[in-house]
């Protein structure tokens, strides 16, 4: 059986020109996981370290608070709630939430044991909505979504208790077992405090996991979706790295209390704010590196090049970690999302590939021979979320790649596309540098204006980001996550081309020299 190649090189990706001339030295770079330590530097500056891992006091008190309101709602009479729910939805529909109540109100101490009840079958959609509206203003506990029904025209209501206020309840394994698996959109209490931001902004340290994976593990402990979260950037997998994470409405409590539970990750730092944040929101990261199996013609060669780097430094190619780990480059992944080839996309993600461990492999491998997505989804670690997200989504709409694509959250679907930006913005740097060398500007080189400079500018960054709803969605067609990209303030900066007066001003040197990211 075909698979792709086993590792990529730098000339693959449009690495090939480099401003020292040394004969340079090779090294093992991550040998250890603990070689490759990243902290990610926010837009003011600040060096992210996971520093507590306590909720402030401020916080847990208005969580206690709000805890208590619940508790008193769970405790009174809804006598007349009912009656009134009576008139609305008949009485067979009042005796189950009558049941439901009654065990709410007796086992409250022990909301892991209150299983969700299904309201009857209805098709008439303004009468649902009403009923959603009715459980919103007279049962703040309570969570309302609708399921499909026993036939095509009709849907259910589905009742249960808030996993976001009350005890921590819905997020077992039973619950999701009676949910048949379906995500369900719980991003947090619909009674939350107002004087908290409804979003909880905390430190994510982890330790050889991979952004996308160590947040899924986190919402599926809680309960809620990826896409309640927010975050800058990915951070490599083979490394120890400390970053910030927004989850919308959620206790800084209840995902403290994940702590005890986790793996290789910890949380801490909580504070609540009103925004979450997206992609690009950070200056950069920090990186300490560790080298090993050194080898070297001479020690002074090492110097020298350390030497070099601190002087002239180099030219900001995207990385060899930009296009993946794996034996399939994601930049290749991303032409063909831009070619629209959904299927191609697809399978290049699923397919066989070298250098996996043989547990994926053979799932890969079966899945490429018998097309069977139960059998694979059994096989496939939970970690290769991607996978997952495809084969998941097939299984409800076989053969419709798009949407399978659409599954994959969107923070990693945009990857495979940034990756294509890279690929070509590393081929235009390497065409400067090859006709014009890094020692000098030339006529045309695009720069960032200075403040003093009065020449005109060329063009202006702009972006429109997407506007996020947090809607509910009921189909794997919409399960889109963090918005767009966010551009930073220095980077919304006017840029202009280098002219010939520029040059014999010496307003600028090549360490200005900037290219556009495609696209």
């Amino acid at each position: 059986m075909e698979t792709a190649k086993t590792t990529t090189d730098e000339s693959d990706v449009g690495i090939f020109c480099y401003i020292s001339q040394l004969p340079g030295f090779r090294g093992i770079l991550k040998q250890r996981y603990s070689d490759f330590i990243v902290n990610e530097v926010d837009n003011d500056g600040n060096v992210v370290h996971l520093t507590s891992l306590e909720v402030p006091p401020e916080i847990a008190e208005t969580v206690d608070g709000g805890e208590k309101n619940v508790s008193n709602q769970i405790g009174k009479s809804y006598a007349s709630e009912i009656e009134s729910f009576r008139s609305l939805a008949g009485d067979s529909d009042a005796l189950r939430l009558e049941a439901f109540l009654t065990q709410v109100t007796t086992e409250s101490e022990d909301s892991t044991s209150i299983s969700p009840i299904l309201l009857s079958p209805s098709s008439d959609k303004a009468n649902r909505t009403a009923m959603h509206n009715f459980f919103k203003e007279n049962f703040k506990f309570l969570v309302t979504d609708t399921v499909d029904g026993p036939d095509a025209s009709s849907k259910c209501i589905r009742v249960r208790l808030n996993s976001g206020g009350h005890n921590n309840g819905g997020r077992n394994s039973k619950k999701r077992r009676d949910r048949s698996d379906k995500p369900f959109d719980s991003r947090g209490s619909s009674h939350w405090p107002e004087r908290l931001g409804k979003f909880l902004r905390f430190h994510l340290y982890k330790e050889n996991k991979d952004t996308q994976e160590a947040i899924g593990l986190i919402g599926k402990m809680l309960g809620i979706q990826p896409r309640s979260f927010g975050f800058a950037g990915t951070k490599d997998k083979r490394s120890v790295s400390t970053q910030r994470v927004t989850v919308f409405k959620q206790h800084a409590s209840r995902v403290a209390a994940l702590n005890e539970r986790l793996i290789g990750i910890k949380v801490g730092d909580f504070c609540h704010v009103k925004e979450g944040l997206l992609l690009g929101q950070l200056l950069g990261n920090r990186f300490t590196v560790t080298l090993r199996g050194v080898i070297a013609d001479s020690e002074d060669t090492i110097k020298g090049s350390a030497d070099s780097l601190g002087r002239h430094g180099f030219i900001n190619y995207f990385g060899l970690q930009r296009f993946g780990s794996g034996s399939v480059p994601t930049h290749l992944i991303g032409a063909a999302l831009l070619r629209g080839e959904w299927k191609s996309a697809a399978s290049m993600i699923l397919d066989p590939r070298e250098g996996e461990r043989d547990v994926v492999r053979k799932a890969r491998e079966y899945y490429k021979e018998s097309d069977d997505i139960e059998g694979t989804l059994r096989q496939l670690p939970r970690h290769l979320i991607a996978e997952r997200a495809i084969l998941q989504c097939l299984k409800k709409c076989p053969g419709n790649y798009l949407q399978a694509l659409k599954a994959i959250p969107r923070t990693l679907r945009m990857m495979y596309v940034h990756s294509y930006q890279s690929y070509l913005w590393n081929h235009a740097a390497s065409a400067r540098v090859q006709k014009y060398g890094t020692h000098q500007v030339v006529v045309g080189d695009l720069v960032y204006c200075k403040r003093d400079d009065t020449a005109r500018e060329t063009s202006g960054v702009n972006l429109e980001c997407e506007d996020l709803s947090y809607d509910e969605v009921d189909d794997c067609s919409n399960l889109d996550e963090t918005p767009g990209t966010y551009v930073p303030e220095w980077k919304s900066t006017l840029v202009k081309a280098v002219t010939a007066e520029d040059i014999s001003t010496g307003n600028y040197t090549i360490d200005d020299v900037i290219l556009p990211m495609p696209g």
